[in-house]
């Protein structure tokens, strides 16, 4: 077998990237969508990356990068040591997290010297996957008892953005603080600007919100699901998921992914009731920088 050559990805090998990611298309939602919208140029700007491939007979057989927000994900079946290392070294970046199928980031962050640094998200995810052509919708929508919008900026100033705060403290862990707050004001505007930032209105008013955190012409991944405790378990987070893909399936998506923790009984409810099902695994591994 020929030996693996692990370097940067250049400009001139962006397909041969994009073929190997898109050979693999459930774990790498998210490179696959950071490299579509900010390429490979990295000078820190948001949604760019240092991108690290391994090949072997001129083939991307792994691949990893470390963006702007010190995230490292990756797709590494093999030569993972060698590819998460050299994206680190490439980058100059701090390790911040840790991203891609479970196993992986285990490996990951023992080979970057991590195992007992503490983090404040370390987290087993399932990886479902739904053919929108399947997505089962809620009966409080087809008889509008329940109407799914996108946001508007109003909204995202008040209440999306203390809800978002809400979120990550709740599901990524940390503290509240006055620069997580203005960091996930930014993020939700950049999502709404993409048409990837939904609400679900009810008679009570705003009652839940749902997002994409990584979208491809036929695929889009959801992230950012929060429904304030008072209005919780009456269906409204699966009202706001299956809104918005009614609107991506109209746009011509045909697909989309997600992953949530394995021992999350309502979020796993909530998904498989649209038509989720199970495809793999992920993981995920924060550490703090919360201010």
């Amino acid at each position: 077998m020929s030996a693996i050559e692990v370097r940067v990805v250049g400009p001139e090998e962006e397909s041969a990237l994009v073929g190997f990611l898109e050979s693999r298309p459930d774990t790498t939602m998210f490179l696959r969508s950071n490299l579509r919208g900010a390429g490979l140029e990295d000078d820190g700007s948001f949604g760019q990356g240092t991108y690290v491939a391994a090949w072997r007979d001129g083939v991307v057989v792994a691949a990893a990068a470390h963006y702007w927000h010190g995230d490292v994900i990756f797709e590494c079946p093999v030569a993972l040591a060698a590819v998460v290392r050299h994206a680190v070294a490439s980058s100059g970046r701090e390790v911040l997290g840790l991203i891609g199928p479970r196993s992986q980031v285990d490996e990951a962050r023992v080979v970057l010297g991590l195992q007992t640094t503490p983090a404040r998200t370390d987290s087993r995810e399932d990886l479902l996957a739904l053919d929108l052509a399947r997505l089962r919708v809620p009966a409080a929508l087809t008889a509008g008892r329940a109407r799914c919008r996108p946001a508007s900026p109003a909204e995202v100033e008040a209440p999306l953005t203390d809800w978002r705060l809400d979120y990550e403290v709740e599901n990524l862990g940390g503290h509240a603080s006055g620069a997580r707050r203005k960091r996930g004001r930014e993020f939700l505007v950049r999502q709404r600007e993409a048409r990837g930032l939904w609400v679900l209105e009810h008679d009570e008013g705003l009652v839940s919100m749902g997002a994409f955190n990584a979208t491809l012409p036929d695929c889009v991944q959801i992230g950012g699901v929060y429904t304030p405790p008072g209005y919780r378990s009456r269906g409204f987070a699966r009202c706001v998921v299956a809104g918005s893909l009614l609107d991506a399936r109209a746009r011509g998506v045909v697909r989309s992914i997600l992953f949530t923790e394995e021992d999350n009984a309502p979020a796993q409810a909530c998904y498989r009731a649209l038509g989720y099902e199970r495809v793999g695994d992920y993981g995920l591994v924060l550490y703090d920088k919360d201010a």
